[in-house]
């Protein structure tokens, strides 16, 4: 059976709501098969506190969602805004040839349907073109590629512990948030692609901007040399520099937390020690890497301005292979 294309988007700086209005066809699907794990009245709820915390903190981030979600008109918009319900693998590394360096990336999210309605939206930014790999309705970036400046992801970070019982920690981590006036983890990457002009630039816009949740983020710039992680708390920053992969755990050695996700060393040695011979050769992509919650692979090269991405859902490949050069080769 052919699997369809990744569509290619061609967007400017309002580019959430043009992204929605021009893939309106997957939203109602993704919030069918997305929040089927979920209870409507619980979207409902959740939506609501999200949309208050959003008001309380973040009016700007409150008025294009309110925006998005008059024009999907049903619950679920603001949350999904909101959510950090994710894994992911990722690394940042000097490509075969040393001449610059990729990003390696997979995506991880226990809701169905995120592989087969991701859309790729090429973003006419203020400070240059930037492609993402996004859904209908998102406004924030969980991955992307800015041609000639830089390429970055973010991965879940550990949840902070209290009592060591999950459901109570995981409840008081969502009430400190309540207090938090600082920007979500996928909002600060998105001020990252639309400001930053280059490696450095956003290398300290995500170490010294404060966020509302921990965070672990992944760098790439245009030189081998321009790779990092840097794991987040909402006031501190611990940075990996050099060749280095992030999971869901904290490599910071002071720093503690119960890790999400599954194998979290093996997976990130696992892609650490990973050699593609190419963006697209995703013989990497193997146990326990790949598993039945993966939604997306992304790997990018800032220097030549490419990216290479594919889909996925629980039985695996759910659209074809997506390859994007800046230079349109």
């Amino acid at each position: 059976m052919t699997l369809p294309d990744i569509p290619l988007l061609e967007v400017g700086t309002d580019w959430p709501f043009e992204t929605l209005d021009r893939a309106f066809d997957r939203v109602n699907r993704l919030l069918d098969e997305g929040g089927g794990r979920v209870p409507s009245f619980a979207v409902g709820i959740a939506d609501q506190i999200s949309r208050q915390w959003l008001k309380r903190w973040h009016e700007p981030y409150l008025a294009e969602i309110e925006r998005i979600a008059g024009r999907v008109g049903r619950p679920g918009a603001y949350f999904f805004n909101v959510s950090y319900e994710w894994g992911c693998t990722s690394s940042a590394r000097p490509s075969p040839d040393g001449r610059s360096a990729w990003l390696l990336r997979v995506l991880d999210w226990p809701n169905h349907g995120l592989g087969r309605n991701v859309v790729a939206s090429r973003v006419a930014g203020d400070a240059g073109v930037w492609l993402t790999l996004t859904w209908p309705g998102y406004t924030g970036v969980l991955q992307a590629l800015a041609p000639g400046r830089f390429a970055a992801a973010f991965n879940q970070a550990p949840m902070q512990t209290t009592t060591g019982l999950y459901a109570l920690d995981w409840l008081i981590n969502r009430l400190r948030v309540w207090d938090q006036p600082h920007v979500t983890g996928g909002h600060l990457l998105r001020r990252v692609f639309e400001r930053a002009r280059d490696f450095a630039e956003a290398k300290a816009l995500l170490t010294e901007t404060p966020i509302a949740l921990p965070t672990i983020y992944i760098l790439t710039g245009v030189a081998p040399d321009e790779t990092c992680v840097i794991e987040r708390l909402p006031e501190q920053a611990y940075v990996i520099d050099g060749p280095a992969a992030a999971t869901n755990a904290w490599q910071a050695p002071d720093w503690s937390g119960r890790a999400r996700g599954h194998d979290n060393l093996t997976r990130r040695e696992h892609l650490r020690s990973a050699c593609p011979s190419s963006l697209d050769d995703f013989d990497w992509f193997k146990l326990p890497v790949a598993n039945p919650r993966t939604r997306l692979i992304f790997a990018a090269d800032a220097a030549t301005g490419s990216v290479a991405a594919q889909g996925y859902e629980a039985d695996g490949p759910a659209t074809a292979l997506f390859r994007w050069n800046a230079s349109g080769t």
